[in-house]
């Protein structure tokens, strides 16, 4: 861990500072989307973002200052500073995890697309045993969530074509039996911790949009009464990717183009209507989408850029929802992207997905639920280090969306 402390002065004179770790996390956050566009389009906002004085840039380590009065000599800073923190992220070998996988209890459901048709699949967490889990040639399951205990599974289901095509949020025991319509119109659906709720997003319209914001409001269905209540906060829309911290106090969900964001990782309150904004300790917003929330409630894991996956420790002691010592754990080049962490049951691994970006410009993100994502695959990665991680699947057959089984399993289902 990078340690020390980088100062600089706004435009008003006043000093600002913060840890090192995390000021070369943002630089290199920023170059990992692309150097090139790093230097073209994010440097100038992000120098604005942290108040950075174009003609008086200042950075300080511990005792040791650096003053540079000229801009070109200061992009070069910045620049090294963040090759400096993705070079020193060690790149792991990573077949020992292999094998420690097939130690883990616990499984992978994900979603795929095989013969003209998007089934739900289960695997060991070393990738062996794929299961299908819904076989239904004629029916798109996608984007399952599997209920704390593990006996259930939410997902969605796409039916119909063109115009009359719908969207709906569904329930089903994990064998695949008992399915129970929870609500059309529907999408996002995520269990609360203690598996007696079951939240989702009602569509915005009824018309049909792929697009993973199109919801509008949130609501919580119980599995006891099979009644739905709509949250108490009436403005929530265009929420997507969304999870409870385990005291039910919070939601963390991304948001894009609403309430008043144009795209941020916000803290939505359970049972009330603040909405907090998830920012690093110097009050920066975190860059990224697709927040997931560790067993233990302590970290976060997250999308930082379409080619990284980055972890944190998360902090609500405070009047502001924080990210501290944020780090990467796993890193990927153009034109592989990675997308969808989801933590292990017992907070020591990620699963995650792989796969190369769309090859059309204006194409739809493979990353979209429903759209076809050929040579994605499952990998699963340590927790706790950068870039020791797996292909769990190797057909790919846009493998997206796993999402661990919360619960060891019983000895008659292992291997």
């Amino acid at each position: 861990m990078v340690s020390g402390q980088w100062e600089a002065e706004d435009e008003n004179g006043k000093l600002i500072t913060g840890p090192l770790q995390e000021f070369l996390f943002q630089v290199s956050s920023c170059m990992m989307l692309s150097p090139k566009k790093f230097m073209r389009e994010h440097l100038m906002s992000w120098m604005g973002d942290w108040k950075l004085e174009i003609g008086d840039f200042r950075l300080r380590v511990g005792d040791w200052r650096l003053e540079v009065r000229d801009l070109r000599l200061a992009i070069g800073v910045l620049v090294a500073a963040g090759v400096a923190c993705v070079a020193a992220v060690p790149a792991w070998a990573a077949e020992d995890l292999r094998e420690e996988l097939k130690k883990v209890p616990y499984k992978i459901v994900y979603e795929t697309y095989r013969d003209g048709n998007w089934e739900l699949y289960q695997i060991n967490a070393d990738g062996s045993q794929p299961a299908n889990l819904t076989k239904t040639p004629k029916v798109h399951e996608m984007f399952p969530q599997v209920s704390p205990d593990g006996s259930k599974i939410a997902f969605i289901v796409d039916e119909g074509e063109g115009e009359g095509k719908v969207r709906s949020v569904w329930l089903m025991n994990r064998n695949g039996t008992g399915r129970t319509l929870v609500a059309q119109h529907a999408r996002w659906p995520f269990w609360n911790r203690t598996g007696t709720g079951l939240c989702y997003i009602p569509d915005q319209k009824e018309e049909f949009n792929i697009r993973d914001s199109a919801g509008k409001g949130l609501c919580v269905y119980d599995l006891a009464t099979r009644r739905a209540t709509p949250h108490p906060n009436p403005e929530l829309e265009h929420l997507y990717n969304l999870c409870w911290t385990p005291d039910e106090k919070w939601i963390l969900a991304t948001v894009s183009g609403a309430m008043g964001h144009n795209h941020a990782i916000l803290a939505v309150a359970a049972q009330g209507k603040d909405v907090l904004r998830l920012n690093y300790a110097d009050g920066n917003r975190i860059g990224g989408c697709r927040p997931d929330i560790s067993p233990d409630g302590k970290r976060i894991v997250w999308n930082s850029s379409d080619f990284t996956i980055s972890v944190a420790e998360l902090d609500f002691t405070g009047p502001e929802a924080k990210v501290i010592n944020p780090r990467f754990v796993v890193t990927s080049k153009e034109p592989v992207l990675v997308y969808q962490a989801d933590w292990s049951p017992d907070g020591r691994y990620i699963a995650f997905t792989s796969g190369p970006k769309a090859e059309k410009k204006l194409a739809l993100s493979p990353a979209i639920i429903s759209v076809k994502a050929p040579g994605w695959n499952i990998c699963v990665a340590d927790a706790n280090s950068t870039n020791r991680f797996v292909q769990v699947t190797t057909d790919g057959n846009s493998n997206k969306e796993p999402d661990w089984v919360r619960c060891p399993l019983e000895n008659k289902e292992r291997p």
